[in-house]
């Protein structure tokens, strides 16, 4: 939310600030779980400190996305946030979507790529925050035909403004995400194919990087997927094979996110936190052979490369 994206410096690429329930506040508004600024912003503050410099923030619509919130944070920090469009959803869309357009019951245009266009090119609401990449997901259901859609869209959108793309994926999808992509006209090196750090299955992520993709490692802190040491030994292996130009970093985390219980996650993920990349997954590269200069690929020179396009 400043600056161009040559001065990204070194960058997370798959965070969140804020993950809200806007329904449930709206209708139970003195539940306890509330957002707090100057707490996102400390926790920001906490991550400049240790060399980070930018984190894409990857909520759209479905995660609660408020750019506002957002933007408000963005004043009280020096790290820079960077906005994203899109919509997230494992099936079916929500029915302002779902019931409108191709194969919905009442037809009509589809307007979620003109709604991520807009996002691109003219701001998000009336924040004037201009998205800066297009996300997508599937899940264990698969392509189905709500996120089919949403795939669509999001190629229609890149395609009409060179906003790159990442996903969240689940092992074996991000093939299935690159030949849709692919099939809608989209340059799959234009295409983060997210999560795939929480894979050990070095086949299926050398497939993916074969396809031209580059890897979301970016699930650090979520033992529930994959532990800490499968993490970094699948990460020193793909390094240790030449692929540090292709791979980014990330932990899926929030500052705050009205989701999830805040002390049952502290308790039974502790390291599922903004710090724990800088100060625990780093050392450990490093100790493992990984070199500056594959880090600062991953940290740095990828993030620019991939968001370069606009």
């Amino acid at each position: 939310m400043r600056g161009p994206v040559a001065d990204l410096g070194a960058t997370l690429m798959h965070e969140h600030v804020f993950g809200l329930s806007p329904e449930i506040l709206w209708n139970w508004p003195d539940i306890p779980e509330r957002r707090d600024i100057r707490q996102a912003a400390a926790k920001l503050d906490a991550l400049k400190a240790e060399g980070i410099d930018t984190i894409v923030d990857l909520t759209v619509v479905g995660l609660g996305r408020y750019v506002p919130a957002v933007q408000e944070v963005a004043a009280l920090t020096e790290v820079n946030i960077v906005a994203a469009t899109g919509l997230y959803t494992y099936d079916a869309l929500p029915p302002y979507f779902g019931n409108r357009g191709p194969g919905s019951l009442f037809g009509g245009p589809d307007r979620l790529a003109e709604f991520f266009v807009r996002d691109i090119a003219e701001g998000i609401g009336r924040t004037g925050v201009k998205a800066a990449i297009l996300k997508c997901a599937t899940d264990k259901p698969g392509m189905t035909r709500g996120c089919e859609r949403v795939f669509r869209a999001v190629a229609e959108a890149h395609l009409e403004t060179g906003a790159p793309i990442t996903t969240h994926s689940s092992e074996p999808g991000g093939l299935e995400q690159q030949r849709l992509l692919a099939e809608c006209g989209v340059d799959l090196t234009n295409v983060v194919i997210g999560h795939a750090g929480d894979s050990t299955n070095l086949a299926y992520l050398e497939e993916l990087l074969a396809g031209g993709s580059s890897l979301g490692m970016d699930r650090f802190g979520i033992d529930t997927f994959c532990s800490f040491e499968d993490r970094v030994a699948t990460l020193v292996t793909l390094c240790e094979r030449g692929h540090a130009g292709r791979l980014v970093l990330g932990h899926d985390s929030y500052c705050f996110n009205d989701r999830f219980d805040a002390d049952v996650v502290r308790r039974r993920h502790p390291d599922y936190q903004l710090l724990h990349i800088p100060r625990d997954v780093l050392p450990e590269l490093r100790k493992r052979g990984v070199t500056e200069e594959q880090i600062t690929q991953m940290l740095v020179d990828n993030p620019r490369r991939i968001l370069g396009g606009l």
